[in-house]
């Protein structure tokens, strides 16, 4: 096998910016004895190896949450009209069917159609799995707990950009030279 196409295990700055964000998130909530889950999972989308690629991972995620939460509560409200008890009847595919379109379209005329799939994410859990009387605190809590992941990823990516930690190893590489050329 050649040396090149060997695995390698390493840790780089991305896994250890990743970690980060999703840690302070959770920090972060400790104190208001509230679930980091979402958010977490928002740090955790939306930390890239540069702030433009955070903003694209972590932009799709956000948004895509907030237009399928809105989308979602809109749709339950309505369906609720039909069915108050929010029980799933064969009426509720037509309101999917309709979200879907709905979430595609609004993604892709605010310019971000990697919003699409987390979305339809939110959407389907808030139409299928969401009890009537907790829809739209629910909807609002994952818009809010994304939205902080979200900031976390950017925060971390801010504080730690890619061009500080390159800066940072080239600098350690000349100080490891030197203190073997002075060694040794």
């Amino acid at each position: 096998m050649n040396e090149q196409n060997k695995f390698r295990l390493h840790v780089g700055m991305r896994n250890i910016k990743t970690a980060l964000a999703a840690t302070l998130c959770a920090l972060c909530y400790l104190p208001f004895d509230r679930n980091p889950t979402f958010a977490c999972i928002g740090a955790i989308f939306g930390t890239g190896v540069d702030m433009g690629n955070s903003w694209v991972s972590g932009g799709n995620r956000f948004f895509g949450t907030i237009i399928g939460g809105f989308l979602g509560m809109g749709l339950f409200r309505l369906y609720m009209c039909f069915y108050p008890d929010g029980s799933t009847h064969a009426l509720m595919l037509l309101f999917v069917f309709v979200g879907v379109i709905i979430l595609i379209l609004t993604s892709l005329f605010f310019k971000w159609p990697g919003a699409i799939q987390p979305g339809g994410v939110v959407l389907c859990i808030i139409l299928f799995n969401t009890p009537p009387e907790t829809y739209i605190s629910y909807s609002l809590n994952r818009m809010f707990d994304t939205g902080i992941g979200f900031a976390m990823a950017l925060l971390v990516n801010l504080l730690l950009p890619r061009e500080r930690i390159d800066n940072m190893k080239e600098f350690n590489r000349k100080i490891n030279r030197k203190i073997k050329t002075f060694l040794f």
